[in-house]
């Protein structure tokens, strides 16, 4: 598949609050969804792990045209493909209800605040919290870093689950780099950099040019829309985070 993904998602791969994965097809075009898919995890099968799946129909808005079968099954095959165990569905019209009961996924509910996987909400300050608090107690990281040696360009994302992540190319804008540990880019920062994903709170995040959209470090984060302050934008430097009377805030410092 390669036709460029729209301007506007057409698949949206997200946290509930269980652990549960939502994968929300924004639309009723499949092709659209399976060329994201290919797109963002592409290089990266089983990047989920076998994480249990609830797909969202609810905004599906050809209600008088059901998906056929190929679709469903592509669709379903992509889904497996990048590591997601569908086990339940909610909303869509009859056919996709109908199909899927048949496959043996349960009727579900999307409920509560979500962590969007592959965005990330938009600060009314330069420094706020995200939506969904992080987890009380991190996970140990083993020794061993996931390393990336190639460029990641727009739309790409890399996840190092349960450990740090090192990049020794270039992370282009609208890129994403996530990491339960660290975060080393070896090379200009220029998309986004989330460190500490599920809560620890000593992550940190380095780049030899710093320069990104977002930083992130245990859903604490910072955007481009406040310019970087001069000692650190496009040197080398590190984010951390920072506990205060006023609550936490992320640091930015220069690299000597």
């Amino acid at each position: 598949m390669s036709s460029a993904p729209p301007s506007s998602p057409a698949i949206e791969i997200r946290h509930g609050q269980m652990p549960l994965v939502v994968a929300r097809l924004r639309g009723p075009d499949v092709d659209a969804a399976l060329a994201e898919l290919e797109q963002r995890y592409g290089d990266a099968p089983g990047f989920f792990d076998d994480e249990p799946l609830l797909l969202d129909l609810s905004a599906w808005t050809g209600a008088d045209r059901g998906p056929t079968p190929l679709e469903r099954q592509a669709l379903l095959d992509g889904l497996q493909r990048i590591g997601l165990r569908p086990l339940a569905f909610h909303g869509g019209p009859h056919g996709w209800q109908s199909a899927l009961r048949e496959r043996g996924l349960a009727a579900g509910e999307v409920q509560g605040p979500v962590a969007v996987r592959g965005a990330s909400p938009k600060a009314d300050s330069p420094v706020t919290t995200a939506v969904t608090p992080p987890a009380p107690s991190a996970p140990p990281l083993p020794s061993a870093a996931l390393v990336v040696d190639r460029p990641l360009r727009s739309g790409q994302q890399v996840y190092a689950r349960g450990r740090d992540l090192v990049v020794l190319a270039m992370v282009n804008p609208g890129a994403e780099v996530i990491a339960d540990g660290h975060v080393h880019v070896y090379a200009p920062l220029r998309g986004k950099a989330i460190a500490g994903a599920r809560g620890l709170a000593e992550a940190r995040v380095f780049a030899l040019a710093l320069e990104p959209e977002l930083v992130s470090i245990a859903g604490v984060y910072r955007t481009a829309e406040t310019p970087w302050p001069d000692a650190v934008r496009g040197k080398p430097a590190q984010v951390r985070l920072a506990s205060g009377p006023d609550g936490d805030k992320l640091l930015l410092e220069p690299l000597s």
